[in-house]
């Protein structure tokens, strides 16, 4: 091989998958260059006297005992500007936000690229348990072989031309494996650590966070109405970005039964709530997808979506409206359609792409009106 498709730029955090893949990585004859990005500075992740992260200091060690080069990549000022700012912009527009969705293919995985040219190296690699299959031209992501450390969904929105460069040593690992061998490496104290936070700049509540980083969010929102599904009043909240699709607890509001957020309308500033079974549809409208071919996800006859991270994926059919729009039918209902949420499309373990879930405004008529249009 010539020098640069011998270089493997691998992102570490100081965690476990990370450390475990530039390991296997160097075994397997590839020079590691290791790069650590600095996001977002958690105080509980500093350790006094320290003026940069544990995760930092953990990943410099790690490539000083393995003898690689490594980078640390000071990128505060973007990630503030473009992820954390997409957080609470949706939230500011009544949608629910998937940041690690937007993160992989806006920056992470990007300044990866720009640091592996920088590095002379040709392929780049992430701690990710998810995998790679090329079909017919395209690269697609397949799910790893871990069920419950799967993370094919978060990935959806990756291009053709960063998948093409990609490695994801761990894929066909479970988390427990990847700890036995990390352990029988010599370096059993970082194989019982323990897992990252879901969202890597949030600590407590997003309440509080987007309290703090958009501090005149009561005056550009401020109360507004709980409404029914006829549009009656039923109380005050405290703002529709304080509230999310399928929420329960939280609400203060007694209303004698359960209640459900059902929708939010941003524009009225309004809530509105009800029981269990209204948040069941048998239709979601997606937009800004991404899919490597549509051809592929319009006729596949085994398509299955999912609509959550840790949900199970539900058999569907889809059609492309003129709008430009995917309208999904559900082969059984689906509960609880939040817009922001990501929708990943997959035919068995192989994703075929993915969108964001959009508004859900009259998807029963929408569905009634092109249900003629599904394959049968």
């Amino acid at each position: 091989m010539k020098e640069r498709e011998k270089r493997v730029l691998v992102g570490m955090s100081g965690g476990i998958d990370s450390s475990a893949a530039c390991i296997m990585l160097q075994e397997q004859g590839y020079e590691v260059v290791g790069v650590t990005m600095r996001t977002w500075d958690v105080a509980s992740h500093f350790t006094p006297g320290n003026d940069q992260p544990n995760e930092v200091i953990e990943a410099q060690q790690l490539a000083a005992r393995l003898g690689i080069e490594h980078h640390v990549a000071d990128v505060r000022t973007e990630f503030r500007q473009v992820i954390v700012q997409y957080f609470i912009d949706e939230y500011m527009r009544g949608r629910t936000p998937n940041p690690c969705v937007m993160c992989n293919p806006l920056f992470k995985e990007r300044i990866l690229c720009e640091w592996a040219d920088r590095c002379n190296c040709a392929w780049i690699a992430t701690g990710h348990y998810c995998q790679l299959k090329d079909i017919n031209g395209y690269r697609y992501i397949l799910t790893g072989d871990d069920p419950l450390k799967d993370q094919s969904y978060f990935l959806w929105k990756l291009p053709q031309e960063i998948l093409k460069r990609m490695m994801f040593p761990l894929g066909g690992m479970t988390k427990a494996s990847v700890r036995d061998y990390l352990a029988s490496k010599g370096f059993e104290a970082k194989a019982r650590g323990g897992e990252s936070m879901e969202i890597c700049f949030i600590e407590k509540d997003y309440r509080e966070f987007l309290k703090e980083h958009c501090p005149d969010i009561d005056e550009r929102i401020g109360p507004g109405w709980f409404v029914d599904s006829k549009g009656l009043k039923l109380g005050q909240h405290k703002g529709f970005a304080y509230y999310t699709i399928g929420q329960r607890k939280g609400l203060e509001i007694a209303l004698g039964k359960p209640a459900y957020v059902l929708k939010i309308n941003p524009a009225k500033n309004t809530v509105m709530l009800g029981d269990a079974d209204q948040l069941k549809t048998q239709y979601m409208l997606v937009e800004d997808y991404n899919v490597a071919s549509l051809d592929e996800l319009l006729s596949c006859k085994d398509l299955a979506v999912r609509i959550r991270y840790r949900s199970r994926s539900i058999p569907c059919q889809v059609i492309l409206l003129e709008n430009g729009q995917l309208l999904v039918r559900f082969q059984q209902e689906a509960s609880a359609i939040t817009p922001g949420q990501s929708a990943v499309f997959y035919e068995g373990n192989r994703v075929l792409g993915g969108g964001f879930i959009a508004f859900q405004q009259a998807i029963k008529k929408i569905g009634a009106e092109n249900e003629a249009k599904f394959p049968k």
